[in-house]
């Protein structure tokens, strides 16, 4: 009789849960391994709506990352991701972890340098994956600037500023 080691991975995510590039690297992982995953989505924000936005999107990457074969269980934590993480994390549950986040300036937990900072709370080897944001960008009309005059930006050059009868 053999025993099989099946590996655990605790997988922090959020506006990039559900994207191309976090799959192909958890599907790697499963390829080389027997790997059980543990999708940890941070609420967007803190209070009920975002427990259930948090939710949301929990549910959507379930469901594709499940698509895609893999072995994946989910959680929706606090809305602090490396908070999120100190409530699950478990050394005797989880071999590694990894980060996916949204590249360079467009990322807030590369600027708070969360992947090393788990590295140190977990003392267990964390990869960074760097991956895309599926959403639409809202697109909202530009404002409508009033209509005045050519030399209206000269008015703040006056003593009262724009003139009240609208010239």
């Amino acid at each position: 009789m053999s025993v099989t080691f099946t590996y655990s991975i605790l997988v922090v995510a959020s506006r990039t849960a559900d994207s191309d590039e976090l799959r192909a690297a958890l599907g790697a992982h499963a390829e080389r391994r027997p790997t059980r995953f543990t999708l940890l989505v941070p609420a967007p924000a803190a209070g009920p709506e975002g427990r259930t936005a948090g939710q949301e999107a929990l549910e959507r990457a379930l469901a594709a990352l499940r698509e895609a074969g893999l072995e994946v269980e989910g959680r929706v934590g606090h809305h602090d991701p490396f908070d999120a993480v100190c409530d699950v994390w478990d050394p005797q549950r989880f071999d590694e972890v990894i980060v996916s986040t949204l590249p360079g300036a467009a990322s807030r937990w590369l600027r708070v340098d969360l992947p090393h900072r788990i590295a140190r709370l977990t003392d267990v080897p964390v990869t960074h994956v760097l991956a895309s944001d599926r959403r639409e960008p809202a697109l909202t009309a530009p404002p409508e600037h009033e209509k005045r005059g050519i030399l209206s930006p000269l008015s703040v050059l006056t003593w009262g500023g724009t003139p009240r009868d609208g010239t």
